[in-house]
């Protein structure tokens, strides 16, 4: 593990510098784990949140950062508690003590070296629930290959089709050929959905989208290749729930919310596609209600 932090490349930004004599890239996280929450959660798709609440370990720091992020105080802030590898394998057996359907691992590409130790860890004192690998879809094939055997299911955001967006709203040139490559090697690992007796999801790939105001053409192409290329081997879920709560007054023309015009079209579009292996977001979504308190609660 400190081999690879001496020169990191976990994601595509290939910062390349030393996280192990407490340099930062583009993360801002250096080799010490940093957890902001640890705590179920019971707002992702039913599947993976079923009636128990999904066992969520929020870590600090993003390897994308976008500028319209709703985790903003973990993600660009970088709030959160400095922990051990054995501490956050003891975070993991305590969610499962607790009934979590599974661990559900949000923005963990930076610490994806730390997470493998802790679950070897865990899984040697007990751990046997699903592990859920929730990212943006910013990731390098190489270190998602790291992950194999130990990723039930994957949870990739794909965020943007024409890297323009991507270059404007999260300074990244190449976004689209990542997520491509990255969900290809998910599914490989992983293999079409598998349910339990209570029909959670055990195996599988499920792909979220969060429209974005004025960007449906974008999004459409998104859903489209999705189909295209994956029919029902994935899960797709389609999201409405943008919330501008970041200072966004140089980029004014995401800085309101998505009309339900927009997101009702782009459900229309994926259903003449003929998705059936998806969700969608109805009600009020589009509030700060449904963003968690970041207090290091669990951690």
């Amino acid at each position: 593990m400190n081999e690879l932090l001496n020169m990191c490349t976990l994601c595509p930004r290939n910062c390349s510098i030393n996280r192990n004599i407490n340099n930062t890239g583009f993360c801002n996280m250096d080799k010490d784990l940093v957890v902001a929450r640890a705590a179920l959660h019971f707002w992702e798709e039913p599947i993976i949140s079923g009636t128990k609440g999904s066992g969520t370990v929020f870590f600090s720091g993003c390897n994308l950062k976008c500028v319209f992020c709703q985790n903003y105080q973990i993600s660009n802030n970088n709030f959160g508690k400095k922990i051990t590898i054995e501490r956050l394998s003891q975070i993991f057996l305590e969610l499962q003590e607790k009934g979590a359907h599974n661990i559900n691992l949000v923005t963990p590409t930076h610490f994806v070296l730390q997470i493998i130790e802790a679950l070897k860890i865990a899984k040697n004192k007990g751990l046997h629930i699903p592990i859920v690998y929730n990212s943006s879809g910013y990731e390098s094939i190489d270190t998602i290959k790291l992950l194999d055997g130990y990723i039930d299911i994957y949870l990739p955001d794909f965020k943007y089709f024409d890297n323009k967006y991507a270059i404007r709203y999260s300074k990244c040139h190449n976004y689209l050929e990542n997520v491509t490559s990255s969900l290809e090697e998910m599914l490989r690992q992983v293999g079409t959905p598998q349910f339990n007796k209570d029909g959670l999801l055990t195996k599988g790939v499920i792909v979220r989208h969060m429209l974005l105001p004025g960007l449906l053409e974008d999004s459409k192409k998104i859903i489209h290749y999705l189909v295209d290329n994956y029919n029902d081997d994935i899960f797709i879920s389609i999201m409405n729930q943008y919330t501008p709560t970041n200072n966004l007054e140089q980029y004014p023309e995401i800085n309101r919310l998505v009309t339900d015009s927009e997101y009702n079209d782009l459900i229309n579009y994926a259903m003449d596609l003929g998705l059936k292996n998806g969700f969608m977001q109805e009600g009020e979504t589009q509030k700060t209600s449904f963003i968690p308190e970041f207090d290091t609660t669990g951690v």
